[in-house]
């Protein structure tokens, strides 16, 4: 390991950086560095900069890539180098505003009846029965399982921070009857080698092929059920704000936009704009 790389690990560290950050960080710099074939602490503010143009000309990576891109490499040269050039105050990637795919309650249950494997099947149940993010789901704990308050307790939450997300009745109930499959005394969903937990890919692999098998037409991911549940909560009247704090968004506005996506306002929206013009259209044929 390199000076630069373990003084840059430790700064993370001590600013408090997840692992999973971490990792893209030092990705990020690594690529600056493969680019360039040189040294980053070598480059100039004029790299740093063409750099840049290069991700978003000619690689045309998407916005939020962009952004991980400028995080690590900013996180570099600004707190372990110490080099606060004004080009990382300059760069902003252009946010092209995205609704995220949602399934229908049918559409998930037909998924699930898919999925020959208990392990992957319970997985991805408890992921979108409690709205929870891949990591947070494959990372769970049988002692995360709170029974008695019907809570699930999310510690690998994004930012390192912790949660309770409500855990419904009928998942605690096939968890139980999961469990008694797998005696697991540590990770809710081992691998199977037994060795830590099922992983990321082995869950997301399993939802991409299940999903064609389903011949569901949408480019749904596992990150899919979050945005589902999250829209089939509030249709059935549960508050934005309490919403918001089950998933564990930092602000308000990045739940508001399951207000578009649910059906039951779509379809008042529909009825309200057909009287609209009925009546409009009643007046017109009076005249």
């Amino acid at each position: 390991m390199t000076e630069l790389r373990r003084r840059m690990i430790e700064d993370m560290k001590l600013r408090g950086h997840s692992q999973h950050t971490q990792r893209d960080y030092l990705s990020c710099v690594r690529i600056l560095a493969k680019y360039y074939k040189r040294p980053p602490d070598r480059l100039s503010e004029q790299d740093i900069r063409n750099f840049f143009l290069y991700l978003i000309e000619e690689r045309r990576l998407s916005p939020s890539t962009v952004k991980v891109y400028l995080c690590g490499i900013k996180f570099f040269f600004v707190k372990t180098l110490r080099r606060k050039w004004p080009v990382f105050d300059l760069i902003r990637a252009s946010k092209r505003e995205k609704l995220p795919v949602v399934l229908t309650r049918e559409e998930v249950r037909k998924i699930f009846s898919l999925i020959n494997s208990i392990r992957n099947r319970m997985c991805l149940i408890t992921i979108y029965s409690c709205g929870l993010r891949i990591s947070e789901g494959t990372n769970l704990k049988v002692n995360d399982i709170d029974s008695k308050r019907m809570l699930v307790r999310i510690q690998t939450g994004k930012g390192n921070k912790e949660r309770y997300a409500p855990l419904p009745k009928r998942t605690l109930e096939l968890l139980r009857e999961y469990w008694l499959l797998i005696r697991s005394q540590s990770w809710l969903f081992p691998a199977s080698d037994a060795v830590g937990h099922i992983s990321n890919v082995t869950v997301a692999a399993c939802f991409k092929k299940v999903l064609f098998k389903s011949g569901i037409a949408k480019p749904a991911t596992v990150h899919t059920l979050r945005h589902s549940y999250a829209t089939h909560l509030l249709e059935n009247g549960v508050d934005l704000q309490i919403i918001q704090r089950i998933l564990g968004h930092k602000s308000p506005k990045t739940t508001t936009i399951y207000t578009h996506l649910t059906q039951k306002r779509v379809k008042q929206l529909h009825n309200s704009i057909d009287k609209l013009m009925s009546d409009l259209c009643d007046v017109f044929w009076n005249r």
